[in-house]
């Protein structure tokens, strides 16, 4: 049974969503705006958020960045009726981990919950290995970053930085991810930054900068932990 927040600000479609998850045998609450929704995962975080883009204050993608910057591993599902192609890619960009347009049926959302909650699971188990490389560690609850064992002084935006790098180890994430991700409304228009703090991260981690990889026309990735 899992805890599920869903943000709707139309009332007859979030109490039918959270009647649905609860006939699948999960925990529901609601919230009918975006700041409701920021103020509910504040209290007390959801195991999954169901999340209209169109509502009244805040969109559902403003909302999600929001949660993106305390949250990181929190499952988040859009339900939208928007259909362009540039919406989709603003919803996977901003951190959202499904889409699912309106309308739906309640069975295959409820299939998406447990698909997302089942990966969250898992990656909850794995979370130790996913937060090392090679000899470069990061601890998410101190704030801390060693490498061989000895502290490596960060500045917030190198930690983050690092830290989505080592999030998605093995794979290779573009010059876009990595500023939606690590900068979001701070960034300052300047695309270089992301060159520019990459180079300060592998300074700062001495000969282990090695490990971040520079793929060209692509972006970047950490590799070598074996």
């Amino acid at each position: 049974m899992a805890d599920i927040l869903v943000v709707d600000d139309e009332a007859a479609l979030s109490d039918l969503v959270a009647t649905g998850l609860r006939l699948a045998g999960h925990e529901t609450r609601v919230a009918s705006s975006g700041f409701a929704a920021l103020d509910a995962v504040t209290q007390a975080a959801p195991d999954l958020v169901v999340l209209d883009v169109n509502l009244g204050d805040l969109d559902g993608f403003e909302v999600c960045r929001r949660l993106r910057s305390s949250h990181d591993r929190l499952p988040i599902i859009f339900l939208t009726a928007r259909t362009d192609p540039a919406d989709l890619r603003s919803g996977f960009i901003g951190g959202g981990d499904d889409y699912l347009m309106k309308p739906f049926r309640l069975e295959e959302l409820a299939l998406r919950v447990e698909a997302l909650l089942r990966r969250s699971a898992a990656l909850g188990a794995d979370v130790d290995a996913a937060l090392r490389c090679g000899p470069v560690e990061l601890d998410d609850d101190a704030h801390a970053v060693r490498v061989d064992g000895e502290p490596v002084e960060l500045s917030p935006t190198e930690f983050r930085l690092l830290h989505y790098l080592l999030l998605n180890q093995g794979r290779v994430v573009s010059r876009q991810q990595i500023l939606d991700y690590v900068w979001y409304a701070q960034f300052d228009g300047d695309p270089s930054i992301a060159e520019r703090y990459i180079s300060y991260l592998r300074r700062k981690l001495g000969d282990a900068g090695e490990l971040v990889v520079t793929v060209r026309g692509v972006g970047y990735s950490m590799r070598g932990g074996e």
